[in-house]
């Protein structure tokens, strides 16, 4: 098979036809201060042992302190969580600023209110071109609350809406 030059810009174009859900990755750093990222790229992955898998940029700042922590929990955003999206992409001091949290029993921030809390022990990180693919074994989840799911779609978040 011969390798062709994909342009980046067509590439994101094309994959961003696609809806993914939307997450936040947490943890808490060194002082105890939350560190976290938002996703689109959340998926199951295997029921034996139970893993979840996400791919954090390279160029990441807050992927290392979250790998650093050894463990993270997946919070599922729903579509009225736009705000806490923002705070957690917000860089320095301003991150998380007005996130509502609580620290789980394996000491994990869970985002009030986000749909599902998955938390998990770190498994594996494989470098996958100018990403990295976690894995992550689940110690614990739940299901916090049954609403609307946030979307990522062509650059914009949403939700979902059924057809009939």
């Amino acid at each position: 098979m011969t390798t062709t030059t994909i342009d980046p810009a067509e590439f994101r174009k094309v994959l961003g036809s696609y809806p993914t859900g939307v997450c936040v990755i947490t943890a808490l750093d060194d002082d105890d201060r939350p560190a976290g990222m938002v996703v689109g790229s959340f998926t199951s992955v295997s029921l034996d042992p139970p893993l979840v898998g996400f791919f954090p940029d390279r160029k990441s700042t807050s992927w290392p302190q979250i790998e650093k922590a050894g463990h993270f929990c997946v919070n599922v955003m729903a579509s009225d969580q736009t705000d806490v999206c923002r705070a957690v992409t917000a860089k320095g001091d301003q991150k998380f600023v007005g996130v509502d949290y609580v620290v789980s029993d394996h000491n994990l921030p869970i985002i009030r209110d986000s749909i599902a809390a998955i938390e998990c022990r770190l498994y594996s990180v494989t470098e996958a071109g100018d990403h990295w693919f976690v894995l992550g074994e689940v110690l614990r989840m739940e299901t916090v609350r049954e609403d609307d799911p946030m979307l990522f779609h062509k650059g914009r978040y949403g939700g979902f809406a059924e057809r009939m």
